[in-house]
Formats: structure tokens, C-alpha cells, sequence
């Protein structure tokens, strides 16, 4: 069967609107229904100028406002946290498909010498013992110290935590000031969702989701969408499904094969135009965490280098993608501190063979400014050239 060929525009249409970035960001925010779409969002404890959770939610409807998205998670557990490729809020109906991620997991941290928590079996039994007693507990209420003041080291009790956390045992009860509180697993996911089907019926649904949300990949990107599964499951769902073969067009013309969902011609037929309006995206983005597919895509290449020596930077700390229409037109560097008002512009690097007339300053322009209200700040300036 002859592959459909899907144009380097086209393709590029179709993954801003999987992502939900060809609509205009407005209307009443449906904070659950942008979740749903993108299958998890990922949380992250840096706040630069939001926290990437919140921006990422607001980039796709600007009525967004930071006290929409916790409520959801401690009060209505229409949510629950776990690690899909980082630490994530997924829809609570995903739960009984996640059991068997909870057991891979599990075992992988029990096994894994990082999260060897030094303290004995009965210690780790009164740290549960606690929060059973107790309800939910920080781990401010416990006061194991850590070996050392590396970077990444964390206190015994804190790993034990974790493992208990990762294995489904505790679970995220909810968050206060962005610190997570633990409770029991049985007190937190629905009795209703806490069975799964079998292993090989979950690992299916999983990539059927992924493909879902991803609308083109191959079987390593639907993989790799939950990072649930290894290689070989995933090529085990792939031997199960009947999918469509697409040949996707890059922007340097090659053209790469990959799979589609039996719909994706109604989805190509209903495709929108993406909207013009110049936006501003996390770095943790959906849209952009793979780079490779962004570099194939759009060839814009883009790398997060936070955790990248000064010295070493081609950019900066904290820096975003530019988006505009279909294209990619730049990269920003922002700081702010939200207590004294004010946000900066500290880097700006315009994408080579890009102009940036009057007009689409001021679309930067605009854009910065519904930034800063997200985070309550009205003082915008740039502390690099403003470009002319």
C-alpha cells in the first residue's frame, strides 16, 4: 500500500494543532480538556517567571490563571501525579492503565543505588506508619539529614519517600506552595480505578493514547510518549494495530516514514490554519520536547541549557522558543521577580534569515505583556537592545 505523503507544511499544521497550539488562546479556560489533550502536563519546580506547568497550560488558553490547576489534583482528583518521562499531572481515568507502571517503577528505584535510602526495613515501615496515622505529611515532617550537600542529594527519609511514591504505595495527596504531600495510595486513587487490565491490554492502551497525541510517529516516539514501556512492547503493540503509513516531509525536504491512526485522514481534511499570533513557549513544552522531531520538523534547533556551565551556553539559563504562525522566529531570554513587579528581557537572538519589523516587535511586544499579567507584574524592560 502506497504511503500517505504529508508536506513539510502540512505536517507542521498538524502538530500544532495536535498540540493545541493553532487555536487562538482564548475563551473560558477547560483546564481538564487541555490536559486530556496533551495526556499528562509536566511539572517542574523552577519558577522563572511561572512555574512551566502553569505556562504551559496558559499558552494554550491565556484565560488561564495559576490557582486553576492544583485544586484539580487535592480536591476533585480529577488528577494524580507519577513520573512519565518526569514528574507529571495525568488525568485520573489514566489510572488503570498506570498499575503496571507503578510495579515497573517500583522495582526499578528499589533497584536503583540513588534511591537507596540507607535506613532499615522497620525505619521505612514507621515513615508509612506515620502518614497512616497521621494523613497526608510533607517531607518537612520528617528529619533524616542528608549525606552531603550535593546538588541532587536527598535525606534518607525522602528517598524512602520516593520509593514508596514511585511503587503507587503513596501518592500525591496534594501541594502546598509547590511542596508535595504524601498519603496513602488507597486513600488517594478512586477504589473503582485502582485494578488494571492485563499487562499486555495496558501497554496497548497506552500507545493507543500516545499515537492518539501524537498523531504521526513511529513506534520509538510512541514509546517514548509515556516512557511506560521498553522497546520491545512497544513493537509488540505495533504488530497488533493496523495503522496508516505516512511519509512525513522535513524542512531540509528529506522525508521520514512513520505510522497514523486510522483517522488521520478526517484529521488532515479538518486541519486548521495555525494562528498568527507570535507566542512564547516553556522550554518543558510538549510542543518542543523532542528535539530531534523539532529539528526535523520546523529546523529549528533548540537546546535547554540550565543545567549547561555559563561558559558553555550558546544562549542563556532560562530561555524560550519564539513561535509565530507555523514557523519558529526566535529564542528570549527572560528574568522577573515577581515580588518586586518587575520582568526583564535579557537575551534575545532572532532565528537567521528571520526580520523583525515594527510589526512583529510589537506582536513580542503584546506577548510580553499577557506574559507578565499571568505572573502579576506590569514593569516590562529590556535590558539587552531592543531590536529596531
Amino acid at each position: 500500500m502506497t504511503a500517505l505523503r504529508l508536506p513539510n507544511r502540512q505536517a507542521r499544521h498538524l502538530w500544532l494543532w495536535t498540540n493545541g497550539l493553532a487555536e487562538t488562546p482564548t475563551g473560558p479556560p477547560d483546564v481538564m480538556g487541555m490536559i486530556r489533550r496533551l495526556g499528562f502536563v509536566q511539572i517542574d519546580t523552577i519558577r522563572n517567571v511561572t512555574r512551566a506547568h502553569h505556562h504551559i497550560l496558559w499558552t494554550r488558553n491565556q484565560n488561564y490563571r495559576e490557582g486553576m490547576l492544583w485544586p484539580l489534583l487535592g480536591r476533585d482528583r480529577l488528577l494524580f501525579e507519577h513520573f512519565t518521562h518526569d514528574a507529571s499531572l495525568i488525568p485520573m481515568e489514566t489510572l488503570p492503565i498506570w498499575q503496571r507502571q507503578f510495579r515497573r517503577l517500583g522495582a526499578k528505584v528499589a533497584a536503583h543505588d540513588w534511591y537507596q535510602s540507607g535506613l532499615a526495613r522497620d525505619q521505612i515501615a514507621q515513615i508509612r506508619a506515620r502518614i497512616e496515622a497521621e494523613g497526608a505529611l510533607s517531607t518537612h515532617a520528617f528529619d533524616t539529614k542528608a549525606a552531603s550537600r550535593e546538588m541532587w542529594s536527598r535525606p534518607p527519609h525522602k528517598k524512602a519517600l520516593d520509593q514508596m511514591w514511585y511503587a503507587g504505595d503513596l501518592a500525591t495527596c496534594y501541594r502546598e506552595n509547590f511542596v508535595k504531600f504524601y498519603n496513602l495510595g488507597e486513600r488517594v486513587f478512586p477504589a473503582h480505578l485502582r485494578e488494571g487490565p492485563p499487562d499486555r491490554d495496558q501497554i496497548d492502551a497506552l500507545c493507543d493514547s500516545a499515537l492518539d497525541r501524537l498523531s504521526v510517529a513511529s513506534c520509538g516516539e510512541v514509546q517514548r510518549f509515556w516512557g511506560a514501556m521498553d522497546a520491545n512492547e512497544a513493537r509488540g503493540w505495533l504488530t497488533r494495530r493496523a495503522l496508516v503509513s505516512v511519509e512525513i516531509e522535513g524542512a531540509d525536504g528529506s522525508w521520514t516514514a512513520s505510522h497514523a491512526p486510522p483517522d488521520i485522514e478526517a484529521r488532515l481534511e479538518a486541519l486548521p490554519t495555525p494562528t498568527a499570533r507570535l507566542r512564547i513557549l516553556n522550554p518543558f513544552d510538549p510542543a518542543i520536547r523532542d528535539r530531534v522531531r523539532l529539528n526535523r520538523l520546523f529546523g529549528f534547533e533548540y537546546v535547554n541549557e540550565m543545567f549547561v556551565p555559563q561558559a558553555k551556553r550558546r544562549w542563556g539559563y532560562y530561555v524560550y522558543p519564539l513561535l509565530e504562525g507555523d514557523r519558529f522566529v526566535g529564542r528570549i531570554e527572560l528574568k522577573a521577580d515577581r515580588a518586586a513587579g518587575w520582568l526583564r528581557v535579557t537575551g534575545f537572538w532572532p532565528e537567521p534569515g528571520v526580520k523583525w519589523p515594527a510589526s512583529r516587535l510589537d506582536r513580542l511586544d503584546a506577548e510580553l505583556t499577557r506574559f507578565a499579567r499571568l505572573a502579576g507584574i506590569s514593569d516590562i524592560r529590556w535590558a539587552v537592545p531592543h531590536p529596531a
